[in-house]
């Protein structure tokens, strides 16, 4: 564990810094700017509902369509205590464990910035939670995306006030038992806080930037393993040229080219002679796909980057303008759109991975059919392509836009919601399906390139290659494929020298 902390406050926090806090294991904290600034709203809000003659959403009234039941001060902390309970209705698998902390993080940072009524209490005990690794046990259904992830923030807040479940150095245990271990009280919750702490999209947001992670490098693995493709297939490189891409000048695209080109730079098999004036699209195309989804991966990261910086619960609370505004923030629309659109482009990613992998074992270009010695005994990579083209189908289902939907919810109060959570979900589905995608060209690939030899591609592709060759020799005879697919899978998410 790293004894760096994250500061948290209105400071604007970076990709950069959300990398480094689960790569490097760094803790949290809010500044002590940011202290002031939450006491400040909490006795501002403490001062406003003494005055008994004004009703404000959530903080002495009933939620949603419940809005205009007033609630006596004698139930506030019971209606926050009930608000936490009711609305833990998550269902589905448990959210993995990188995406539980960023979500920590996330809310501790909404909070941060003194506009949501809460105790400093309640978030020193959030940050008490992140950086002694207590992590809630959330699951992956219940949230329609609008009124915040309700249901994932639930059970995120539960632990606060004993209730729930958490995985404390590695075991699963109830709640009660984790802050008993660890000498701790349950939180008593003041007016708001309930609110604060299930309105919001950081259950939206920590798959977004937890997506945009896993394809930053996937960007950059399937340049490096389409390089692979290009000199085991033998193809052409001047459709990387740099002329070409100036004169349709996508960033994507130009960054795409200039990836490959430089890859290939020093390669043997690339710069010979070759036979064919033109390759089919799945390589000569690489820039423009490729770089086509970078493009959308920059674009999404912008909108994420406003988001984390962003506060998203509802009503809002401005002491030093005395104003309490009901509005919503906590609205997912912004990244619905954006995880949807991120799905679409990664699963064009092993799109033309998988027409690669056909490519190469289709018996083109002096290779065997199927990258075997002795095809009909063997059937050689044959059905890594199936898996492939399975998979890449079921991306297609994937990427039927879940932003597209809406469905009226809390007695057609909450009438229009972003169905952002099932986007976010299923497009971690998407980033593992590429992954595995990539995995098999990369094998397939590598396969090919023995049939090149003794030539040499680059120092880039050959390194590449020699990783995979500590877990996966050449093959010439059948095997039990999975295990060499499994390994690949590990070598191309696990490779970092690019």
């Amino acid at each position: 564990m790293s004894y760096n902390y994250l500061p948290l406050d209105e400071n604007p926090l970076h990709f950069s810094q959300v990398k480094n806090l689960l790569q490097h294991q760094q803790w949290v904290s809010i500044t002590f700017k940011a202290h002031e600034k939450i006491e400040q709203c909490r006795a501002y809000l403490d001062g406003l509902i003494q005055q008994k003659n004004q009703l404000y959403y959530g903080i002495n009234t009933g939620f949603g369509y419940l809005q205009n039941v007033a609630i006596d001060e004698s139930q506030t902390q019971q209606l926050q205590y009930n608000l936490l309970l009711s609305h833990a209705c998550g269902m589905g698998e448990e959210v993995p464990e990188p995406i539980v902390r960023l979500m920590v993080m996330l809310k501790i940072k909404s909070l941060s910035y003194g506009y949501s009524g809460v105790q400093v209490s309640t978030v020193k005990r959030l940050m008490e939670m992140y950086n002694a690794g207590v992590w809630p046990v959330i699951y992956t259904q219940g949230s329609l995306g609008a009124s915040g992830d309700l249901a994932p923030l639930s059970h995120l807040a539960l632990p606060l006030i004993g209730e729930g479940e958490v995985v404390y150095n590695g075991e699963k245990m109830p709640s009660a038992k984790a802050l008993q271990l660890l000498g701790w009280q349950p939180v008593t919750l003041a007016s708001k806080e309930g609110l604060a702490l299930i309105n919001g999209t950081q259950f939206m947001q920590a798959y977004g930037l937890y997506c945009l992670l896993k394809m930053e490098h996937l960007l950059k693995m399937a340049n490096l393993v389409a390089a692979l493709s290009v000199d085991a297939f033998d193809a052409l490189t001047s459709p990387f040229h740099a002329f070409i891409h100036r004169i349709r000048p996508h960033a994507g695209q130009q960054w795409a080219a200039e990836q490959v080109r430089s890859i290939l730079a020093d390669s043997a098999i690339a710069h010979r002679q070759k036979s064919q004036v033109q390759d089919p699209y799945s390589f000569r195309c690489i820039p423009q796909v490729h770089g086509a989804s970078y493009d959308v991966w920059q674009q999404a990261l912008n909108v994420f980057t406003i988001e984390m910086n962003s506060v998203t619960d509802n009503p809002n609370i401005f002491p030093e303008e005395d104003a309490v505004i009901s509005g919503g923030n906590f609205h997912g629309q912004p990244l619905a759109l954006q995880l949807d659109f991120l799905a679409i482009a990664l699963s064009e990613l092993a799109n033309i991975s998988e027409r690669r992998i056909y490519q190469l074992i289709s018996g083109a270009r002096g290779l065997p059919p199927f990258l075997t010695q002795d095809a009909g005994v063997n059937s050689g990579y044959m059905i890594p392509q199936y898996t492939a083209a399975g998979i890449v189908s079921e991306n297609k289902q994937l990427c039927t836009p879940a932003s597209v939907d809406s469905i009226s919810s809390s007695n057609n109060q909450e009438d229009h919601v972003s169905m952002g959570a099932n986007a976010a979900t299923k497009c971690l589905r998407v980033v593992h399906n590429v992954e595995k995608v990539l995995a098999i060209e990369l094998l397939t690939a590598a396969q090919a390139l023995e049939f090149r030899r003794p030539a040499a591609s680059s120092p880039q592709v050959e390194a590449l290659v020699a990783a995979l060759r500590t877990k996966v020799p050449a093959r010439t005879q059948d095997v039990y494929l999975h295990a060499d697919m499994m390994a690949a899978l590990e070598v191309l998410t696990q490779y970092k020298n690019v």
